[in-house]
């Protein structure tokens, strides 16, 4: 992990982006290839038929920027994927596991793109070359050596295509498990339980389009600047057409408060734009707080003026009105408001321009969907969206931002571990045979199997598994008992550090590598957040022959492992086109696939929530009754939460700096409130231990420096992955079973004042 030893903290700018995004963003794809590749990759990126960014899953527009489709991180996260530097049999020689383990997450991944397949025989200090046959008889000979399918858990991130995604549903349910855990589990699990509970759809209802026509945006638990940054882009095109914009989240993230867009002359020299018309501080996870206030006071309004209410849609679109009613007057508003920190005048301020406003967009990632009550917050916000009608118009809606660029697509494949009766009923008809039926692991259960040595066989396509997982010493201790770990990554991590007994790692193409069969370029195709397939397609040579797409080592993996004449492997990766067919055939809403997808823009996927129709099973959108947070602090305590640093994505880390926070050279800080410090006796620099004890299990992290920021009082703010070992493996939410990384109780014990910073 990554010291303190030469940390800087500045104040936070007054704005983000401008110029210096440009610059910065330049600088570091030319420091790790040629000028001439990052320009011919960067022109490709996010544009129609070009290259998908691998980051985020926010839209692109349909008429794509010809200064260059993409901001300052998608530059970082392509010149990860696609830099020059490789690592290949020879690093592996040099370098030990132990002398890996030693070295910093930033610094294994800017050793450069994997080239070879390994292997970490039993015993052995060093990675080894293996052929891909051996590897694949490896894995075959492992899975079909367990006593049960279930002993065998098939992870997924993010960044797999659609194609790819589909072929390792498929394998995992002929070989017989839903162990088909995925990075949602662990961001937007919440979202999609408590979406499909409301409207019927684990998705959400808002186009990229419907941001111009919004009257209010209100965005939780975000920081777009470093998470999304072409959202800001959308925010602003929503302000110039009139919308009000709210945000609410513990943090002062300067990305909400001021942009400077590099695409416009007044974004490069001018004074760019305010995004935020208000900015609450909320308290960390009394959001379902502020909205029964806010909801309380509508509540009340309405009683003198019925139509801030949208009574008909209430009455013909909706069910549950009048229980959720009679519980919220119920209420003590004067509770409410204090558990949120908030102003009364602020709380006011939000309901007055909600009561005044129809259209209305409703944003949120990870600061909701991250707690115990995760669900109940995205239902609670929900609810506000009923009273008012906001479903089903244009310019008003759900939008959960989706962190990775096609996790929302790897689920619509069929990536769940909990399956629809609909999926496994069109997988039984199309390929003959019975698929299971049970209910698989996620990510927390699988983790829990590994450690109670129920799954033996742990097999990861893409992600940084024990890096993102949470309770990182547990999550070590359970990938260690399994008899074999797999990755099939494109650069090295931390994951292939802990690993299992035997372990191997399979080089993969991203999505800048072209990849040809007989000839012919293939592509394969995602899915943003917005429910928009598109296609994108690799521009240069794999980083060595060796180097294999997602699609064909599924498709060999499953020739290895499995007896069976239903399906024709090598016929499907042949021509991608085939797997599209039997998606066609299997996954709603992708009729005519292969002709559809050829439309530059790609095509929309079904979405009744969208329309104002609810597949729920009465047929309506139901209100709900929700929790606020159940965790009080005792004497000297805090409530964590664990965010991204700007030069970071999910667990790849870009840099060292954190410059819209003030923060360089280190990412072993704690952000916390001046008078909490002061209180405790603590200066900028200071550095401190984390502690924690759930369940008779203490917990420590050792080494961080305070950073006195700008949220509520009793409230801190730490990176993750480094925080990860103090969020509890069972600590999670209700129902999705997402970890609570963000809501997370905490003791601080001062180390050693540090020098001046």
């Amino acid at each position: 992990m990554t010291g303190n030893k030469d940390l800087r903290i500045e104040s936070p700018p007054k704005s983000v982006a401008g110029i210096k995004a440009v610059f910065i963003a330049m600088k570091n794809i030319f420091q790790v290839m040629p000028k001439s590749k990052a320009i011919k990759v960067l022109h490709k990126l996010n544009q129609k038929e070009g290259v998908d960014c691998p980051g985020c899953a926010w839209p692109d527009p349909k008429n794509r920027s010809k200064l260059g489709e993409y901001c300052e991180n998608g530059v970082k996260a392509i010149a990860e994927e696609a830099m020059e530097q490789v690592v290949g049999p020879s690093f592996f020689t040099t370098h030990s596991i132990d002398d890996l383990r030693a070295k910093s997450d930033y610094w294994l991944g800017q050793q450069g793109r994997l080239t070879h397949p390994m292997v970490l025989r039993p015993g052995e200090s060093h990675y080894l070359p293996i052929s891909w046959n051996e590897a694949n008889a490896c894995i075959g000979e492992e899975l079909k050596g367990l006593s049960h399918p279930n002993e065998a858990a098939f992870y997924t991130s993010g960044r797999t295509s659609n194609e790819a995604a589909f072929l390792y549903q498929l394998f995992a349910r002929m070989f017989g498990t839903n162990n088909l855990p995925d990075c949602s589990n662990m961001c937007h699990e919440s979202s999609g339980v408590a979406l499909s509970r409301t409207l019927g759809s684990s998705k959400g209802s808002v186009t990229l389009e419907d941001f111009e026509k919004a009257e209010l945006i209100l965005v939780f638990g975000q920081n777009p600047a470093t998470n999304h940054p072409r959202m800001l882009s959308s925010l602003e095109k929503a302000k110039k057409k009139g919308a009000k914009i709210v945000s609410i989240n513990p943090m002062k993230e300067v990305g909400l408060v001021h942009f400077k867009n590099p695409q416009t002359v007044q974004g490069m020299l001018g004074g760019g734009v305010e995004i935020s018309d208000f900015y609450l501080q909320v308290r960390i996870n009394e959001d379902v707080a502020l909205l029964k206030a806010v909801m309380f006071k509508l509540l009340k309004i309405a009683e003198k003026e019925p139509s801030i209410l949208d009574n008909r849609f209430i009455s013909e679109k909706t069910a549950g009105f009048e229980a959720f009613k009679n519980m919220l007057l119920s209420q003590d508003l004067s509770v409410l408001m204090k558990r949120t920190g908030l102003e009364e005048a602020e709380i006011d301020a939000l309901t007055d321009l909600i009561a005044k406003r129809n259209k209305i967009i409703a944003c949120w990632g990870m600061g909701l969907t991250q707690h115990v009550n995760g669900v109940d917050n995205i239902q609670e916000l929900v609810n506000l969206l009923l009273m008012k009608g906001s479903i089903g118009k244009e310019g008003a809606g759900t939008c959960p931002v989706r962190g990775h660029s096609n996790v929302q697509g790897d689920r619509t494949m069929g990536i769940a571990e909990r399956p629809s009766k609909e999926l496994l009923d069109k997988i039984s008809e199309n390929f003959g045979f019975s698929p299971p039926r049970a209910d698989g692991y996620s990510v927390v259960d699988a983790i829990k199997a590994m450690h109670e040595e129920k799954v033996k066989v742990f097999v990861g396509m893409g992600g940084n598994f024990s890096a993102a997982a949470p309770d990182t010493h547990f999550t070590a201790e359970a990938l260690r008992k399994c008899n074999l770990t797999v990755h099939i990554s494109t650069k090295l991590n931390r994951s292939h550090l802990t690993h299992g007994k035997t372990a191997l790692i399979l080089p993969s193409m991203g999505r800048t590598d072209k990849y040809i069969k007989n000839g012919k370029s293939q592509f394969v195709t995602v899915e943003n957040s917005m429910g928009i397939v598109h296609s994108t397609q690799g521009i240069f040579p794999a980083p060595s022959e060796f180097v294999e797409s997602e699609p064909v080592i599924v498709a060999n993996i499953a020739k290895a492992t499995l007896d069976q004449d239903k399906v024709d492997w090598d016929f499907l990766i042949e021509d991608y086109g085939n797997i599209r067919d039997l998606i066609e055939k299997t996954i709603d809403g992708f009729e005519n696939f292969n002709e559809r997808i050829k439309k530059p823009l790609g095509f929309e996927l079904p979405n009744a929530s969208r329309i104002g129709e609810f597949n729920t099973s009465n047929k309506k959108a139901n209100f709900t009754i929700n929790q606020m947070m159940d965790n009080p602090l005792e004497a000297e305590e805090f409530i964590m939460m664990t965010t991204r640093s700007h030069d970071q994505f999910n667990t790849t880390i870009y840099g060292l700096d954190d410059r819209y926070r003030g923060v360089f050279n280190g990412r072993m800080v704690v952000f916390m409130n001046g008078e909490d410090a002061a209180r405790n006796n603590l200066k900028k620099g200071d550095k401190i231990t984390l502690f924690n004890n759930y369940e008779n299990q203490e917990r420590i992290v050792e080494g961080f420096s305070v950073v006195p920021y700008d949220l509520p009082k009793g409230c801190l703010a730490t990176y993750f992955p480094e925080a990860n070992p103090l969020v509890p493996i069972g600590l999670m939410a209700h129902s999705s079973h997402t970890p609570s990384s963000k809501s997370v109780r905490v003791k601080i014990r001062l180390v050693t004042p540090n020098m001046k910073l």
